[in-house]
């Protein structure tokens, strides 16, 4: 049985819907148009045949025999369908061609702007929103011809955020460029951040993990760089000043060399990647650091630090973390030499 729909639109005219098409492949087969019969052998009322009827006339797709006015002659739908999508055709080149005007205006200023740039001694350029920076960071990539260095703070990587950025990396990769990654360790726990690099690593993209990372950084070609902008509005510091960017990509690579390769928690044994963590966690309570600096330090949620700090707490006996401190110490967790043999943190 066909259901009646609402006919979608383009313009005025409607479009098909599958009882219309179902009546026009009914005509096609029979000579004359007997709307009783048609109903019966489609399983459409009276009403809806009559309904379909009419839109199929209105649309041309049906004229009536100049000979036999009670026979119906069926149209070829690739004529009627040209006539239907001329206006259309013609509204979507007027609005390509206002796109292309507009780009062009706007890329004839942008001459003068990056002559302003290099005219600046410090080489920053601040881009206050997101979406701009999204813009700027697609256009550096599209321009990239040899290395990519990007620090990705924190574990968790929304799905969403990974698949727009697959497309990017799979550009890059296949034109050649070297693709390198730090994540936190926390990281290795999140499965999409897992999956995403497990396939974007069989395209020749490197990362690694660490306890820590010094912040948000992408760097292309060694020559332009994006950290974050401090008023935590997702804007960036594009930083073109050569020595500026030498230095940042010169503590990417200290990073880099001590950072371990990505590989799941699994992998590497949930129990080892959690001791690991803890240390870490250890040496920062120590320091006097509070919960939130921790937690942003390690790339984990508050919630998740926090509970973090008081099993490491319990495990030592701690009753305050300046126990913890000193007790960390003794124990030889922080580093110190000629310390007693520590218990598993």
């Amino acid at each position: 049985m066909f259901k009646a729909e609402e006919s979608r639109t383009i313009g005025p005219s409607p479009l098909p819907e599958d009882r219309e098409v179902a009546l026009y492949k009914w005509v096609v087969g029979n000579e004359r148009l007997d709307q009783d019969r048609a109903a019966r052998d489609l399983g459409l009322g009276r009403d809806e045949v009559d309904a379909a009827l009419a839109t199929l006339t209105e649309l041309g797709l049906l004229k009536a025999d100049a000979d036999d006015p009670a026979r119906l002659r069926p149209v070829d739908p690739d004529l009627v369908a040209a006539v239907v999508t001329t206006s259309l055709e013609e509204t979507i080149r007027a609005q390509q061609s206002e796109l292309h005007r507009i780009r062009d205006q706007f890329a004839s200023l942008r001459g003068h702007y990056r002559d302003s740039l290099s005219r600046a001694s410090v080489g920053l350029e601040v881009i206050p929103g997101l979406a701009e920076v999204r813009a700027a960071l697609n256009r550096a990539s599209a321009e990239c011809t040899e290395e990519m260095l990007t620090s990705q703070p924190g574990g968790n990587r929304v799905p969403a955020a990974l698949q727009e950025a697959l497309a990017r990396d799979t550009a890059l990769l296949s034109r050649g460029v070297r693709m390198r990654t730090l994540y936190h360790h926390t990281a290795r726990f999140n499965g999409p951040s897992q999956a995403y690099v497990s396939m974007v690593s069989g395209l020749g993209a490197e990362y690694r993990t660490a306890h820590e990372l010094f912040g948000r950084l992408i760097v292309f070609d060694r020559r332009v760089a994006f950290i974050p902008e401090q008023s935590g509005n997702w804007g960036a510091v594009v930083i073109r000043e050569p020595s500026v960017v030498h230095y940042l990509c010169e503590i990417f690579e200290q990073y880099w060399t001590h950072a371990e390769p990505f590989s799941d928690a699994v992998t590497d044994g949930l129990e080892a990647v959690a001791k690991d963590i803890d240390r870490t966690i250890v040496r920062l309570l120590a320091s006097g650091m509070k919960d939130e600096t921790i937690a942003r330090r390690l790339g984990m949620s508050l919630r998740t630090a926090r509970k973090h700090i008081a099993d490491v707490m319990e495990t030592l006996g701690a009753e305050s973390r300046f126990q913890a401190g000193v007790l960390s110490a003794r124990l030889g967790l922080l580093g110190d030499e000629g310390g007693e043999t520590a218990p598993s943190v």
